[in-house]
């Protein structure tokens, strides 16, 4: 009984404790100081070596211009301790007071405290760096690692280079820590990686390429050649990567799966070029089943993403050939898949279709490809407006997936299956929670199909335009791109100046596009770009257009749209796209 009351007396204590941390958090944060400063020192009396709250009740003392009180807490504190921290706390209090001269005397004896003891260096540079003094916390490590070679302060001296906005510092620092721990690799990338998508003038990332180049010719290391190859990965150039990883291949023969990895990243990101190059590369290469099966899928998937009516012919006999010299079996499954998509949405026979994937069921397949299987039929289900059919399949998938991308997919399929039926409000019940998915598509795909249907609500209470919105983009599902085109033009023509007009713009211009009626295409783009300013498809009809003129060549056309993404639309899912092609375009020089 007397633990039990003991542990209830510790629980109690806690939670009052925690309580008044946050509300003395809150009056600082509110800029409530001296109600602050009353709150940190009763959180002293509780905890008295506690050096957080010993700070932020230091800290109101300045917000206050109680420069007296603060410097007398600090003084009996290091008379306490003895740490250099006080000392550098000591010297800022005096540099808030204008004090400079006097704010140096207390920072030099800081640093002379780490030449007696190179341990020291922690708890000083920490608050060197807290109060953004970035020189005196790099001469803090600097010390130190003179003292102790043993120290290793790579990391944290690099960032305060990138403070300092010395980058060829930052990136040398960084590169060294790379190969001497290669453990950290990938928080170092992740660091070099946002200042790439923050550099605007391009210098940080030319800077980068030259320092990595110069790496790969002086040790001719692969591993150099391997950080260029992600270099160019992030700036979305998967031929330039595919150049590195050629040259990682003829060394290193078994890093062959990281080129299939870049042909499929190149295929993600619409490189086309780019992915059919890595593609034949690996065709050329191997004869690992496996891959020779999904580098012609890949390849298979291009070929009909832009192939004509005219064309279908072809592709259907070359996708029977590729079946036959691999068999029917589990190891060819994305090519059966393939083959069942194709033969229904393009050449509209939905019973062969589900014929080839029930076939596939029958197989002993793992439980992601049942999966993958399913997803394709539920698709052609409904294809087919068989919408509780496909429902049922969507959900098992869904049920069986615990929330992963796969899951998170289905889910998605089944809330485009209520939108499309004209069952908006548990459409949106489901995308609520998909903006937050954890793959980005998803998540983007959610917020859009959510917003269309929100805006669309909020204007037409009786959603009849949004219900044959819906059915226009049902038919587009199904690939009925002339039906879906005379149904969004319909659209047009009967709700002239409502909500809807400028998503219906867009949808047209996407139509006319994969027809390459590119004409039309940048016509009905430019409705919106004149007449929908502050609608939230702007950046989409700027992307667009600029892609257009683009492959057109028409680079004086293509720069403007571009640039007005990047200055304009930083939110933008397109922002780093824009970004990069705009400077190719303006003849940013390569290193």
């Amino acid at each position: 009984m007397k633990k039990l009351l003991v542990l209830l007396f510790f629980a109690f204590t806690l939670v009052v404790q925690a309580q008044s941390e946050q509300l003395a958090q809150n009056y600082f944060d509110r800029g409530e100081f001296e109600k602050a400063q009353i709150a940190y020192d009763e959180l002293l009396k509780a905890q008295p070596n506690n050096f957080v709250f010993f700070q932020k009740s230091v800290e109101c003392f300045q917000q206050l211009s109680q420069f007296d009180k603060a410097e007398k807490a600090i003084q009996e504190r290091l008379d306490k301790y003895k740490q250099g921290n006080f000392l550098v706390e000591l010297g800022y209090n005096f540099q808030l007071q204008k004090n400079q001269e006097k704010a140096n005397k207390y920072y030099n004896q800081a640093l002379d405290k780490i030449r007696k003891n190179a341990n020291e260096v922690y708890q000083i540079a920490y608050v060197f760096e807290r109060k953004a003094l970035i020189d005196y916390a790099l001469q803090a490590y600097q010390i130190a690692l003179e003292l102790e070679p043993k120290f290793n302060f790579n990391f944290q001296m690099a960032l305060l280079y990138g403070q300092k906005g010395d980058t060829n510092m930052m990136i040398e620092t960084f590169l060294d820590e790379s190969y001497k721990n290669p453990q950290n690799l990938v928080m170092i990338q992740n660091q070099l990686s946002r200042f790439m998508i923050e550099d605007v003038d391009v210098s940080f990332n030319d800077a980068l390429r030259k320092s990595l180049l110069i790496r790969i010719q002086k040790t001719q290391d692969i591993f150099w050649n391997e950080y260029l190859s992600w270099y160019y990965v992030q700036l979305k150039e998967y031929g330039k990567a595919f150049i590195q990883e050629k040259a990682i291949y003829k060394r290193n023969p078994e890093s062959f799966a990281n080129i299939v990895n870049l042909g499929q990243l190149a295929i993600e990101e619409n490189d086309e070029a780019a992915a059919t190059e890595i593609l034949g590369f690996v065709l050329e290469n191997t004869k690992d089943l496996d891959l020779l099966i999904q580098s012609h899928s890949y390849l298979m998937e291009m070929k009909i993403k832009k192939a004509q009516p005219e064309n279908y012919a072809a592709i259907n006999l070359e996708l029977d050939n590729l079946i036959k010299q691999f068999g029917v079996s589990p190891y060819s499954l994305s090519l059966l898949n393939l083959k069942a998509h194709f033969v229904t949405f393009n050449l509209k026979d939905a019973e062969t279709g589900k014929t080839i994937l029930k076939n596939v069921l029958t197989m002993p397949i793992n439980r992601e490809q049942i999966a993958e299987t399913k997803m394709e039929l539920a698709d052609i289900l409904l294809f087919e407006e068989k919408f509780n059919q496909a429902l049922i399949y969507y959900s098992q998938i869904e049920s069986d997936g615990n929330n992963n991308p796969v899951g998170q997919m289905a889910n998605l399929k089944i809330a485009k299956t209520s939108y499309y039926k004209g069952d908006f409000k548990w459409a949106n019940h489901q995308l609520e929670v998909l903006k937050a998915a954890s793959t980005q598509l998803i998540a983007n795909d959610a917020l859009d199909l959510f917003l269309l249907i929100s805006d669309n609500t909020v204007e037409d209470s009786t959603q009849v335009a949004l219900k044959k919105f819906a059915r226009a983009d049902f038919l587009l599902f199904q690939d009925k791109k002339q039906e879906a085109l005379a149904a969004f033009q319909a659209i047009l023509k009967e709700n002239k100046g409502d909500a809807i007009e400028p998503v219906t713009l867009l949808r047209i211009g996407k139509i006319y596009e994969s027809s390459t009626d590119y004409n039309a295409a940048l016509a009905n783009y430019k409705q919106i770009l004149d007449n929908f300013k502050e609608c939230i498809y702007i950046d989409e009809a700027l992307f667009y257009s600029a892609e257009i003129y683009n492959q057109l060549n028409d680079i004086e056309k293509a720069k403007p749209l571009y640039e007005e993404i990047i200055t304009k639309h930083e939110d933008s899912i397109y922002y780093v796209t824009a970004q990069k092609k705009y400077r190719k375009l303006r003849g940013d020089k390569e290193i």
